[in-house]
């Protein structure tokens, strides 16, 4: 998304795996990575392992500019395979930070994708240059091969190597890893980051972030992957081994607000039906006189309806999306920073106009995609514009894989509600409490990282990680 439109914390990447001899596993990785667009849109890729080999394509770009068939056609043969659509978090948007990654091990090569987060970057990185290791990007994806490699080069095997690796890393992370022959996955102790498994034709093993990548694939959802749980596939049948160490179980609550989509399940519950009764609560704390209640497409949707059922209000369609607004490579110039969200949504006057009119969003980050909403509605006729958020105030920045800006930045870390409402324009302006997040979603709170609103960091947050995504990249060139 151009710089300026976007006013939502942005989630880091999609990982999709597969072992099924006998598939086409570079197609089911390309269906899988469709379904999970929505999770990076800089860059995707693909490796797949044949038996003796790990063959890779990867670029900037969409699934969809990136492969075709005749690049799908260059990846046909193989057994195992992983995929990956890549929104920055430690590393610049560039082509050597695209994944997967390929490394090589003494058993031969890994190919490796990663959703997350390292908070401990930096001293890791100097850790291994130290040992005479050179990087070729500024990933923290490859800090996890590195690190794999180097337990392998001590003669472990590679399911010991991963967890001997995990002892060294802080952060969030869910990864998926393949050898010629096998597909390996795991996740960080705390579980911040989801990853599930599926199976296929009966036998075959997916992984993914969400489950909606294994619906797309005809693969049925088995389970998620434990906290800090270590899977092996290969001619043997799946294998696991855990972590031994602490093991905490706190998902990020933002994959239930806004981050995965509305068809998938995470704790056993379907995220369309959970934001609805987001709305619901949110209805119950926030009631207010209006003649209609529209969502901010796409992700208010499901809350919006909730919203209108518990409130009696009408509900209808007053925004209209631009759908093929996706990133773009034009440099993003004043004129388009302008231009902002009217690029991305366009008011229907005849639904808003001389109504009061309930908006409902997912979150306000910087607050200038609210501001621009309501200022649009007003000019469009509206009489009113009550503001409603379907989750607590934003008011911390995310070290675990969500690309949020510095404190000063986020507007409910400086401001009141009642500051932010004058900030924005709204008439009126309400935010689901967390204990409304917690019965929407009906699973215990400790089993969350609230951290964005709350503060309390489940992997305590070093001061190397504060530099934020580029950190490595200024570690490189003081070097």
């Amino acid at each position: 998304m151009p710089d300026g439109i976007s006013d939502r914390p942005e989630e880091a990447c999609g990982i999709f795996g597969v072992h099924a001899p006998g598939e086409d596993v570079a197609r089911l990785t390309f269906f899988g990575l469709f379904a999970l667009q929505h999770r990076g849109q800089e860059s995707a890729g693909i490796a797949v392992g044949d038996g003796s080999v790990v063959r890779l394509r990867r670029d900037m770009g969409l699934v969809s500019q990136v492969f075709d068939e005749q690049t799908l056609a260059g990846l046909r043969g193989g057994d195992v395979a992983v995929g990956h659509t890549r929104y920055s978090t430690t590393g610049s948007s560039s082509l050597r930070n695209a994944q997967p990654t390929l490394l090589k091990v003494p058993t031969g090569t890994i190919a490796l994708v990663h959703n997350g987060n390292l908070v401990n970057t930096h001293s890791l990185a100097e850790t291994l240059h130290a040992e005479g290791v050179e990087f070729d990007s500024t990933s923290d994806t490859e800090l996890i091969g590195r690190l794999i490699a180097r337990e392998a080069a001590a003669g472990l095997d590679l399911d010991r190597a991963v967890i001997e690796a995990m002892r060294h890393l802080r952060g969030a992370y869910a990864v998926a890893m393949i050898t010629p022959e096998r597909l390996l996955a795991f996740r960080d102790p705390a579980g911040i980051r989801p990853l599930c498994l599926g199976t296929l034709n009966s036998g075959h093993v997916v992984v993914a972030s969400e489950t909606a990548a294994l619906n797309v694939v005809g693969a049925r959802l088995e389970r998620e992957i434990d906290p800090g749980e270590v899977i092996v596939v290969d001619d043997r049948g799946l294998r696991s081994r855990t972590f031994e160490g602490e093991l905490r179980g706190t998902m990020c609550v933002f994959e239930f607000i806004y981050f995965a989509r509305p068809d998938s399940q995470i704790y056993g519950r379907t995220l369309h039906l959970v934001r609805r009764r987001m709305g619901h609560e949110l209805a119950k704390e926030h009631p207010v006189q209006a003649d209609i209640v529209i969502p901010v497409p796409d992700t208010g949707w499901p809350a919006a309806i909730g919203y209108a059922e518990e409130s009696g209000i009408p509900f209808g369609e007053g925004l209209i999306k631009n759908r093929y607004i996706h990133r773009t490579f034009i440099q993003p110039h004043q004129r388009l920073r302008d231009l902002g969200v009217r690029m991305k949504l366009t008011p229907l006057r005849d639904t808003v106009q001389g109504k009061r009119v309930v908006v409902v969003e997912d979150s306000i980050v910087r607050g200038t995609t609210s501001g621009q909403i309501i200022q649009m509605l007003r000019e469009a006729g509206a009489r009113e514009v009550h503001m409603r958020i379907s989750s607590p105030p934003y008011r911390h920045p995310c070290f675990y894989g969500i690309d949020t800006p510095e404190p000063s930045r986020l507007l409910a870390s400086k401001y009141s509600v009642e500051e932010i409402r004058k900030i924005i324009g709204a008439d009126s302006l309400g935010y689901l409490s967390i204990q409304g997040l917690i019965r929407a979603i009906d699973v215990d709170e400790d089993r969350f990282c609230m951290a964005c609103f709350t503060g309390t960091y489940p992997v305590p947050i070093p001061d190397e990680a504060r530099p934020g995504k580029h950190a490595l990249e200024r570690s490189d060139a003081a070097r």
